[in-house]
């Protein structure tokens, strides 16, 4: 079985900033783009930001400049830094990875860790 575990998440004063880390782990072959999906109360699920395998960079157009998505592709880790938080960054922040595991290609979610922005 995989699991994407996230880290990272907490309560931070408006300005400040976190970091989360998303490890996958289990009997995987390939894992092709990794990314960081949020969703606060009422609203719908969001991207914030993915990477490829390549390494190609997309984000969310209200994070562009403040957050940074990396990978550490021999942890199988993907990390998302958060700076100059503000207080609509609030939400449950979901890791997301497409790989391929057991020879299936297949999308996974993480359990989401809370990020508060708050004074």
């Amino acid at each position: 079985q995989v699991q994407l575990v996230e880290s990272g998440g907490g309560l931070v004063q408006p300005g400040g900033s976190l970091r989360l880390s998303c490890a996958a782990s289990g009997s995987i072959l390939i894992i092709y783009a990794m990314g960081w999906y949020r969703q606060a109360p009422g609203k719908q699920r969001e991207l914030v930001a993915s990477i490829g395998s390549g390494g190609g960079l997309n984000y969310g157009d209200s994070v562009k400049g403040r957050f940074t998505i990396s990978r550490d592709n021999a942890k199988n880790t993907v990390y998302l830094q958060m700076n100059s938080l503000k207080p609509e960054d609030t939400a449950v922040y979901y890791c997301n990875a497409d790989l391929v595991a057991t020879m299936t290609r297949a999308n996974y979610w993480g359990q989401g860790t809370q990020v508060t922005v708050s004074s």
